[in-house]
């Protein structure tokens, strides 16, 4: 549902003040009958020159969405003003009016809270950048940021593109784009992503993509599809109200043939008078879409949100969705007699002298530990072997067990891990120390931390049956779904064995799909909802998923089942009350229990209670299946 513009809102609040202020200057006349006023300006007519402009915006707003092909219970309100200027109940006229517009008004504050969240990360969008020149550093527009270009970010400037960072380190907030809370510590090298926010001093980064491919441009576009797109539970609501709208002209029909009684039959019409169907629906939905953004998850619109909350079954990538990803750090044994933290701080002083592929995740491991690295001297690397140096007054050898060893037997100590990890796909690396085996670092495509939990907050939430799909080897699969509680495992699948098992799935339950990869995204994009780990960037997976995870974690993919599974209850919750109450008021406005003008009141209370009980999607709340 499109969201009104501000000269729309200010129309309806127009309209409002207007039904009001004929309203309480029609009582005052009333209640004043010594006020000399002219016979032709009666409490009846303010009252009805107060309902009129309502009616008639009203009046052009129905030929406009008749001509789009759209008919709403809107038409209800119209019908019910008519009939009560027509029947000179300009009292109850005025009422309808002001119950109409005050939805109206009501509705855009509700909308206008639920997408502050969203309209937030558009606002917040980067402008400017700071490039650095010969001539020296030169503000330019965002857009004119070339891949290379070298920039500067100042202390609490929101970083204008993708890129990596060129200084030692940087502190950055990524609260706006992924939800988390605390400042991450940056090293030179790292990748930095747009919108995110210089949390400490000022830094240089390099371009490394174009404002319009960069992470915060794809975040805006995926905002503008989520307050722009209709969920099919929103479009059901629609097509239940072209129902609502002759089945409410026929109570009220019957209601006055019964009785005689044309009033009562404008009683019928002015309880029915806005629909809450149309109401709740809407803002429950762009509430649970906001919330989701809150939480670092993207959906692309409520289409995506109310797709997430019929899920049943939920199927994962393994590489870089379940597990983090490359070589990660597994494990330490280090030989009796020696400190973990030292044969660490000397392995890791040594590799800063290496390319090979797992530095990166030893000087992190270090990192992790704070521990004080040395400059490494006579450093000689073995392609494909190791290499071995001189830390301090400690000779090191690392790297492969025929490197350090050779031919001889494991100690004890070491014996085990060897078992465990026979036939693994893991890298190890052997630590010889002056001469003496010291330790073993084993290294590989480890289980992310937060998996279990994730997975435990995905039965809570209603998903009953969780698969992993992978391209990996079966025996690399087993290791790590060995570890999670899963109802299947299907390895060596390629693209095409993806897109079959995701469909296999849906013919069974409304499936999700959980992938990062470019070879996900044809499965992503043909299960009834995907979900992509977008934090490391734009990806295909991405562009083909209908939620992105900002955030490099499972637990929001959890966490936005929750929230998906709530606002749909939510919404359910608010157009079954709501037309339960209007169902019961015809009934007694039909059988003349309520006039006109307290039906026009007793509807504008359901409206309030319908649109305050949907904007609970905008909370937390217990997860209930």
């Amino acid at each position: 549902m499109k969201p009104p513009s501000v000269s729309e809102s200010l129309l309806r609040q127009l309209l409002l003040a207007m039904a009001l202020l004929g309203l309480s200057s029609g009582l005052a006349l009333h209640w004043a009958p010594t006020f000399q006023a002219p016979p032709a300006l009666t409490p009846e007519t303010i009252w009805a020159a107060g309902a009129l402009p309502v009616a008639l915006a009203l009046f052009v707003s129905i030929l406009r969405d008749l001509w789009i092909g759209r008919l709403g219970v809107d038409a209800i309100a119209l019908v019910s003003m008519s009939a009560a200027l027509l029947l000179d109940q300009s009292l109850a006229a005025v009422v309808v009016a002001i119950m109409y517009a005050g939805g109206t008004v009501l509705e855009d504050f509700a909308r206008g809270r639920a997408e502050r969240d969203l309209t937030a990360l558009s606002d917040r969008s980067p402008r400017f950048a700071h490039r650095k020149e010969d001539s020296g550093v030169v503000t330019v527009p965002v857009g004119d940021v070339e891949v290379g270009d070298l920039l500067l970010v100042r202390a609490g400037e929101v970083l204008p593109v993708d890129g990596t960072l060129v200084d030692a380190a940087a502190r950055i907030d990524q609260s706006a784009v992924t939800g988390e809370p605390l400042p991450e510590n940056c090293r030179s090298g790292d990748f930095l992503r747009s919108g995110t926010v210089n949390a400490g001093e000022t830094f240089l980064m390099r371009a490394g993509a174009r404002a319009e491919e960069s992470t915060y441009a794809g975040i805006v576009r995926m905002v503008a599809a989520a307050q722009t797109a209709k969920a099919p539970f929103i479009r059901m609501a629609d097509r239940f109200a072209l129902f609502l709208f002759p089945a409410t002209l026929l109570v009220a029909g019957l209601a006055w043939a019964v009785s005689q009684d044309p009033v009562r039959g404008l009683a019928v019409l002015v309880v029915a008078t806005p629909c809450p169907l149309i109401l709740a629906a809407p803002v429950a939905f762009i509430s649970g879409v906001s919330r989701a953004a809150r939480a670092g998850v993207l959906m692309k619109g409520g289409q995506a949100l109310e797709a997430l909350g019929r899920a049943r079954t939920a199927i994962f990538d393994k590489t870089g969705t379940l597990t983090r990803g490359g070589a990660q750090f597994i494990e330490q044994e280090t030989a009796p007699g020696y400190d973990p933290s030292e044969v660490l701080r000397l392995l890791a002083s040594l590799e800063q002298a290496s390319h090979h592929v797992l530095v990166d995740s030893i000087l992190r491991e270090a990192r992790a530990r704070a521990l004080a690295l040395s400059h490494p001297r006579e450093v000689r690397e073995r392609r494909g072997a190791g290499l071995e140096g001189i830390v301090g007054d400690t000779r090191i050898v690392a790297g492969s067990r025929a490197m350090v060893i050779g031919e001889g037997m494991l100690p004890l100590w070491a014996q085990e891990s060897e078992r465990k990890y026979g036939g693994e796909p893991v890298l190890r690396v052997f630590v010889a120390l002056d001469g003496r085996l010291a330790g073993i670092f084993t290294f590989g495509d480890a289980l992310r931390a937060d998996a279990t939990q994730a997975l435990e907050t995905l039965r809570a939430a209603g998903v009953d049956r969780i698969i992993m799909l992978t391209g990996d080897d079966r025996q690399a699969a087993r290791r790590i779904a060995s570890r999670l509680n899963l109802d299947a495992l299907l390895a060596d699948a390629d693209p095409a064995d993806k897109i079959e098992a995701v469909r296999a799935e849906m013919r069974r339950a409304p499936t999700m799909m959980i992938g990062d990869g470019i070879n996900d995204a044809p499965a992503l994009a043909a299960a009834t909802v995907g979900i992509a780990m977008g934090a490391r960037g734009a990806t295909a997976s991405s562009q083909a998923a209908d939620v992105v995870v900002l955030t490099d974690q499972l637990r929001p993919v959890g966490e936005a089942v929750r929230i998906a599974h709530r606002t749909r209850s939510i919404a359910m919750q608010s157009i079954l009350v709501g037309l339960g109450l209007s169902g019961v008021a015809m009934a007694a406005a039909a059988m003349g229990f309520i006039p006109p003008v307290a039906g026009a009141l007793l509807q504008e209370g359901i409206d309030v209670a319908v649109i305050a009980n949907a904007l609970r999607a905008l909370s937390g709340g217990p997860s209930k299946r």
